[in-house]
């Protein structure tokens, strides 16, 4: 079985400020941001919520996708994550 990669969002409430990210280990990722074990940008704004996932199975792939999404203007990545979670809901829970 390959291996999977994840690029996620994240945001410290609905239409909040976002970030965006890549893992091979979403579970573990999360709990680092919510837990605030990772310096800088999350822990500064208390940016939490996991919005929005995706796989990828090539790391290129993956990488490639999260530099794609973090220059996209704020309204695309609104509609983006909105499109599957238009409640905001946490899903963090969810990969659990």
């Amino acid at each position: 079985m390959g291996n999977v990669y994840y690029v996620y969002i994240l945001a410290s409430k609905r239409n909040g400020t976002l970030y965006v990210g890549m893992t091979n280990n979403l579970e573990r990722r999360i709990y680092e941001h919510r837990n605030n074990l990772i310096k800088g940008f999350t822990k500064k704004y208390n940016i939490h919520n996991l919005v929005y996932f995706e796989q990828a199975t090539d790391v290129k792939v993956a990488i490639e996708r999260e530099k794609n999404i973090k220059n996209w203007k704020r309204k695309w990545k609104l509609e983006l994550i909105e499109k599957d979670n238009p409640g905001w809901k946490d899903l963090y829970d969810g990969i659990v």
